[in-house]
């Protein structure tokens, strides 16, 4: 009863740890520059509710629950924090953070300076294809022109010579968002079972693979499905399977050594688990 009511209290610190109340704390050094509802109008079908470009110094410190819209927040200068309610992440330069609506989220200043270009997207068609499981991380982004795109967007007055920066902004925005949103999960899938391969001796655990790319095990169980067939763990047993059959057909090396090397450290385990993949023990396939 104990050991079970330790448990609970340690799910309840984690859970607490991420509870996102709003939140809008923002200090006088903080200069911040409105793209205005007119300017936006100019473009009906990009769509954008609010934008801005901000040089943040001193306290700031945003946090919305459930927002309605999707927000991006590019990082020019400096370092923030952003906290979800399942993962923390530091924004560095050239890293673009897509927050998917209806997620709640708390970002704040992390450096003594931050420079940033932020953007709520309205939660439409238009957009629908950044309504994610969570937070997108998009790291070495280069949108400096999108971010004097927006500075000119602010500060021209003439209707008609801002018509003439608004292509740069629907580029950059359509580009970036389009290509990455429906593939970073599928490459970053991807990296995490090629680092797998090449460490098929380390002790992987779903732990352990969801801290490597930052997402939930039911997220990840469900990627899994979707691109191989297989759960997390099937897919690891596969990969150290295949491996194995390579080794016994191209090396001398003991079978003990065989099942060390893809990651079993009791032969037993091992024969028992080949057998059951490929249909006959060690030692037979490799006759």
């Amino acid at each position: 009863m104990l050991k079970a009511l330790l448990c609970l209290s340690k799910t309840i610190i984690v859970i607490m740890r991420y509870n996102i109340k709003d939140i809008l704390d923002i200090g006088p050094r903080c200069i911040e520059r409105f793209i205005d509802s007119q300017t936006l109008a100019q473009m009906p079908n990009l769509e954008i509710a609010l934008a801005g470009c901000s040089n943040l110094s001193g306290r700031y410190c945003v946090a919305r629950t459930a927002p309605l819209e999707h927000t991006l927040f590019y990082t020019l200068a400096g370092q923030g924090k952003l906290t979800t309610q399942n993962e923390q992440y530091t924004l560095n330069a050239n890293t673009l953070i897509v927050l998917p609506a209806k997620q709640s989220f708390e970002v704040k200043i992390d450096t003594e300076h931050w420079d940033i270009i932020w953007l709520n997207l309205a939660n439409t068609k238009r957009w629908q294809h950044l309504n994610l499981a969570q937070a997108l991380v998009l790291t070495d982004q280069k949108l400096e022109p999108l971010h004097l795109a927006m500075e000119l967007l602010y500060s021209e007055p003439n209707a008609n010579l801002r018509e003439s920066v608004m292509p740069i902004l629907s580029h950059y925005l359509n580009a970036t968002l389009q290509n990455n949103s429906q593939g970073a999960a599928h490459n970053r899938l991807i990296s995490l079972f090629e680092e797998v391969d090449k460490r098929l001796q380390f002790n992987w655990t779903i732990e352990v693979m969801c801290e490597h790319v930052h997402y939930s095990s039911p997220h990840l169980h469900r990627l899994c499905q979707a691109q191989f067939g297989k759960s997390p763990i099937q897919q690891l047993i596969y990969l150290r399977i295949e491996r194995a059959k390579n080794l016994l057909l191209n090396t001398a090396w003991p079978i003990s050594h065989v099942a060390s090397y893809v990651g079993y450290s009791n032969i037993f385990i091992f024969s028992k688990r080949f057998k059951k993949s490929v249909g006959m023990s060690p030692s037979m396939y490799r006759k």
